[in-house]
């Protein structure tokens, strides 16, 4: 039997952070959390990830950027980026790559449909 499904959170606002890992573990997702891109890169982070929400905004690496790597590494889990600033060239290129996209703030329940509609997306990657 296969155990919870695991997501990945790369988020550097500490307090959304804890949100977005407390919201999807009461969903019951097993849960890792990175404060940058270059922290879930260096801890190997994503290689157990069913599903990344990644924040497009973070210091060093931004989310674009952290997935990008992460394809070219052979990592297709389906992405669901997330958003304080949104804006129209941010949601097409995440809109290109695949993903979900997700603008700040949103619900919990808002998070939870998303991150069951990228696990059951085959389209995602």
């Amino acid at each position: 039997m296969e155990g919870p499904k695991c997501v990945a959170v790369v988020e550097d606002d500490a307090s959304m952070s804890h949100a977005l890992a407390r919201v999807l573990r009461l969903a019951g997702y097993r849960i890792a959390t990175f404060v940058s891109a270059e922290a879930l890169i260096r801890e190997d982070g994503g290689a157990e990830a069913d599903c990344l929400v990644l924040d497009v905004q973070l210091p060093g690496m931004s989310g674009f950027e952290l997935r990008d790597h992460l394809v070219q590494a052979g990592n297709l889990a389906p992405v669901i980026f997330i958003t304080a600033y949104d804006d129209a060239d941010a949601q097409a290129l995440a809109v290109r790559a695949g993903a979900l996209y997700l603008t700040k703030p949103f619900t919990g329940k808002t998070l939870i449909d998303a991150v069951a509609r990228a696990l059951a997306s085959t389209v995602l990657k």
